[in-house]
């Protein structure tokens, strides 16, 4: 099989999905094709490609033209849409859920499209999304500490204080892996922490983890109203598998917050969990509404492509393992779900939900 890595052209995306060792290993038994300078943002060369035994093409459209199997880290944007044929199946993340425009060019494309973000373990998470959401939480904890500045359009709060003067209070919507690493940034620099989770026994268990140094409150809108005005940020981490993010706080509730909050919604990628949530790019991040200002670049971990390409390739690689050396019905049940279009049919539930169209169980294609 041809294996095809594209350089992402998502703005200020400097991530690429496989390291040089990676594809030494690939080109064993199979054929890789990069593209000139897809690694080079995060300081892999194109000699150390070459080396590993990748053939190496100077365009995106030969490497969508020479490969079967196409592996990414950000969704394909337009300009990749008429590129990509029933021939391919596309292994990256895609947040569908997000983009009804996206999710209709993959269907009518009828490539196989796997999602890293819906693919599940024996357990039932994520390992696919785990290590981003690390990177991003702790991402989104830094970025709420440096918009609180005044010169970044925030109020001017020193996220830990000092001697005599109170840190900020900032709150965590979500006790996930986002949220939790959100939490360990912020904590460390002592700021004033208060965690929202649906769950009581979630709540308890960072109580625990962060010796009692975070306030838990329980999700509810009630109370999320309630303390809206106590907080200097927000950072949104609510996840619903494959689903669009549930908008937890609407654009009426901003007249709660004080002027010049920050709001830094990490769930961006799945439509956002604010109302006045739009993405934005690391080249332009913020923008404010009713005073408030508002961050929600949609791949946060572009920012750090050293650390994200090693943590992802890496969590990625047993997986295109998997897929290089059996069918797609020969796939666990954890790995297929991570199908979410195949043949021009929708095969995941919520992304057909999302938008209203036609779901077809992925078995049914399958037989």
């Amino acid at each position: 099989m041809t294996i095809g890595i594209p350089k992402e052209i998502k703005n200020n995306e400097f991530r690429v999905s496989l390291t040089p060792a990676q594809v030494s290993a690939l080109t064993l038994s199979h054929k890789v094709v990069i593209q000139q300078s897809a690694g080079l943002g995060s300081g892999f060369s194109d000699t150390a490609y070459l080396e590993a035994g990748a053939s190496m093409v100077n365009t995106i459209e030969k490497v969508y033209a020479l490969a079967d199997l196409i592996v990414k880290v950000k969704e394909p944007l337009p300009e990749e849409f008429p590129l990509i044929q029933a021939k391919h199946t596309i292994f990256t993340f895609f947040h569908f859920a997000s983009s009804e425009i996206l999710t209709r060019a993959m269907q009518q494309s009828g490539a196989t499209c796997i999602a890293y973000e819906t693919v599940e373990d024996e357990k039932g998470n994520l390992p696919l999304l785990t290590p981003m959401s690390e990177v991003a939480g702790r991402l989104a904890g830094q970025q709420a500490a440096k918009y609180l500045e005044k010169p970044q359009g925030g109020s001017g709060i020193l996220v830990g204080g000092v001697s005599g003067v109170q840190p900020a209070k900032i709150m965590v919507l979500g006790g996930g892996v986002v949220g939790t690493n959100a939490t360990d940034v912020l904590v460390g620099m002592r700021a004033d922490v208060l965690v929202f989770d649906i769950s009581k026994k979630r709540l308890d268990e960072l109580v625990s983890r962060f010796d009692g140094k975070i306030t838990p409150v329980l999700a509810t809108k009630e109370n999320i109203g309630i303390y809206l005005p106590q907080v200097d940020a927000v950072i949104g981490a609510v996840l619903v598998k494959g689903a669009k993010a549930p908008k937890l706080i609407s654009k009426k509730m901003l007249s709660l917050m004080r002027p010049q909050a920050v709001l830094v919604d990490v769930a961006v990628d799945q439509g956002g969990c604010f109302e006045t949530t739009h993405p934005t790019t690391h080249e332009n991040p913020t923008y404010t509404v009713d005073g408030v200002l508002h961050y929600a670049v949609a791949n946060m971990p572009g920012a750090v492509p050293y650390t994200s390409t090693k943590a992802l390739s890496g969590a990625i690689f047993p997986y295109l393992m998997k897929l290089l050396s059996t069918s797609l019905s020969g796939l666990d049940d954890g790995f297929k779900k991570g199908i979410n279009t195949s043949k021009g049919y929708i095969t995941n539930k919520e992304i057909a939900n999302a938008f209203q169209l036609p779901f077809t169980p992925l078995s049914d294609i399958l037989k």
